[in-house]
């Protein structure tokens, strides 16, 4: 799944005290942000719509791990074929 970035401005002393404060606790703040609006999609995003992004992105993903076929020469072989 393709990633977005997220912009907030926050002021900076605020931004200190609190990374400071969560280092004391071993907290990590953009894990924190990453539950944090989680939390919001699945409380602002119905659930129907939900289950079709996920299944959406799993369908992707199987279509990038599925092994390609290579690709066989047949005008290589039928232009050598000819030349015999």
């Amino acid at each position: 799944m393709k990633k977005a970035n997220l912009t907030i401005s926050f002021g900076s002393e605020k931004l200190d005290a609190l990374t400071y404060h969560m280092g004391k606790k071993d907290a990590n703040l953009q894990t924190e942000l990453e539950d944090t609006i989680q939390k919001l999609y699945e409380k602002h995003v119905p659930q129907a719509t939900r289950e079709y992004i996920d299944d959406k992105i799993s369908r992707e993903a199987a279509a990038k791990s599925k092994p390609k076929r290579p690709v066989r020469p047949a005008a290589a072989s039928s232009a050598e074929n000819s030349m015999a």
